[in-house]
């Protein structure tokens, strides 16, 4: 495995990759990461690795998908773990841009993506999804894949990066991964570490309460009924809630259409811990 950190290098590795006269001509498969892997990161690897595909993984902490009050000084940090796990699982480069690289001192473009970006995680967190459609453009563009990889956990990030691609013509094919999860269901997430004990424990209400949601609606349950209850829930459980919404799978706008693909999505703290997690939620039985 290739761990690079210029991009100079980077370029290198990947034309070697696709040189076809020298036994490359593979297909470049990205999956950009910010560290403290975990299973759910080893999952996208294991879904990106084909015959015939190099992997590239990228560790980047991304300073702009942060808000002045969010954990950018304390995000998990633990490169030479995340290394040893990423050549366990068979990825073939690892892409460790230093924060100059990508931002140079001199760096003036921002990528908006409107209208899929504004409401959710979105208003509870001005600027986020800003920060990520401009770095995972610099990401595309640095490593140029055929493919890239996104968890569905971030299910509005995933909608937007697919906004993006459609928008700008990127020529990129993006694939979401299904949500890893603990053995009690709490989605996998580099941010469970900041909980403690009986954090942990009352953690597992999320999951919990979005699956009796998703299954009351699924049956025709009222959808505003089924949502307040699981808010209830989680406030029972020592969350503060940010949002508990249920929206069109493809537009994130109120999914008042049970006919269509929808997703249960909710964001939630437990003390200082920004929880995130969303269930599809099939059509309704009489639909």
């Amino acid at each position: 495995m290739q761990t690079i950190r210029t991009l100079e290098a980077l370029r290198s590795g990947i034309a070697e990759f696709r040189d076809a006269e020298n036994g490359g001509g593979a297909a470049i498969a990205l999956v950009p990461t910010m560290g403290a892997l975990h299973a759910g990161h080893i999952a996208l690897i294991e879904a990106a690795k084909r015959p015939g595909r190099k992997v590239v993984a990228s560790i980047f902490v991304n300073p702009k998908q942060f808000g002045p009050n969010e954990d950018l000084s304390r995000y998990p940090r633990k490169e030479t773990a995340d290394l040893a796990m990423l050549k366990a699982a068979g990825c073939d480069l690892v892409w460790l841009p230093p924060v100059e690289a990508m931002y140079p001192a001199d760096f003036a473009t921002n990528i908006s993506v409107s209208g899929i970006s504004d409401g959710l995680d979105g208003a509870a967190r001005p600027g986020h999804f800003d920060g990520v459609a401009t770095v995972v453009a610099k990401l595309f563009n640095q490593v140029r894949p055929d493919l890239a990889l996104f968890g569905e956990k971030d299910f509005q990030q995933l909608a937007v990066i697919r906004r993006m691609v459609a928008d700008l013509d990127f020529g990129i094919e993006i694939q979401g991964v299904p949500t890893q999860r603990d053995d009690d269901g709490l989605a996998l997430s580099s941010r469970n570490v900041y909980l403690d004990a009986e954090q942990r424990a009352a953690a597992v209400a999320l999951p919990r309460a979005l699956g009796v949601a998703a299954k009351a609606i699924t049956r025709g349950d009222d959808p505003e009924t089924a949502l307040d209850a699981a808010r209830d829930t989680l406030t029972a459980a020592g969350f503060a809630v940010d949002y508990v919404e249920l929206v069109d799978a493809e537009t994130l706008t109120p999914g008042s259409d049970a006919r269509r693909e929808r997703r249960l999505l909710a964001a939630a703290r437990l003390g200082n811990t920004r929880l995130i997690d969303n269930l599809a939620v099939l059509p309704a039985e009489d639909a």
